[in-house]
């Protein structure tokens, strides 16, 4: 399948535009919107909310991935294939949390450009055929490998928000692990505590918590904990050790 990830946004045209070249151009291949509202020119944010749901797909899915604000620049459209999953997109650092993560990963570079190459569209006019061509085994729009941008600094988390969901929860970069079990959360001069889920308290109660992609979340139950805690995409924070 063919996964999109993009901060198009759910209106306009840019996604219509995009699918039909990937049906002209892969007829038949299943196409999955993932994500039209990744942080808007925020590439970095946008890593670490990327390489947590890539992780639920299986090896061989392409994700075609637009959060590009130097479109036209002098970045290089890439692809990488990281512990058998294809990323298409821009190198910006988009995909830079997900090869953090891997065991196993390769670069390429794309060399091909298409007869009409839009300064401003290249998920339309390059990455979109790029993907599609892979799904039918096509190679020949790269020559070689690279040996790929220097992550050697790249941390695997951030302890930063990165996304807010439809409800005004706000995910972290901060993949949840058990030695954090317990600990209280500080943001924006607040003591956040850990729960379960959202009825676990009461209403308007704001809570952090394991969420179905295995990071932190900051939540508040029937209230957006945005509006309540007045949270902000790349937002800090911190845990308080436990006694």
């Amino acid at each position: 399948m063919i996964v999109l990830f993009t901060d198009f946004g759910p209106s306009g045209p840019y996604l219509g535009q995009m699918e039909a070249v990937l049906k002209l151009n892969a007829p038949g291949v299943d196409i999955v919107n993932l994500v039209s509202d990744a942080p808007m020119g925020e590439p970095r944010l946008a890593a670490y909310l990327l390489a947590a749901l890539c992780k639920h797909f299986p090896k061989g899915s392409i994700f075609l991935c637009v959060v590009d604000p130097g479109v036209g620049g002098e970045r290089f459209p890439i692809v990488l294939e990281a512990d058998g999953r294809w990323f298409v997109g821009p190198d910006n650092g988009l995909f830079n949390t997900v090869a953090a993560q891997a065991e196993n990963l390769t670069w390429r570079i794309i060399s091909w450009r298409p007869a009409h190459l839009s300064a401003s569209f290249h998920g339309r006019d390059l990455f979109a055929p790029v993907a599609a061509n892979l799904t039918l085994g096509d190679f020949s729009w790269h020559q070689g490998n690279w040996t790929g941008p220097s992550i050697s600094g790249w941390p695997k988390d951030i302890a930063s928000i990165i996304y807010f969901d439809h409800y005004g929860n706000a995910i972290s970069g901060w993949r949840y692990s058990e030695s954090l079990q317990g600990s209280t959360l500080l943001i924006n001069g607040r003591r956040i505590p850990q729960a379960r889920t959202f009825s676990d308290l009461g209403q308007g109660e704001p809570f952090w918590y394991s969420n179905s992609m295995g990071l932190v979340e900051i939540a508040a139950n029937m209230k957006r904990a945005d509006d309540l805690l007045g949270l902000h995409l790349g937002q800090g924070f911190l845990f308080e050790e436990t006694p």
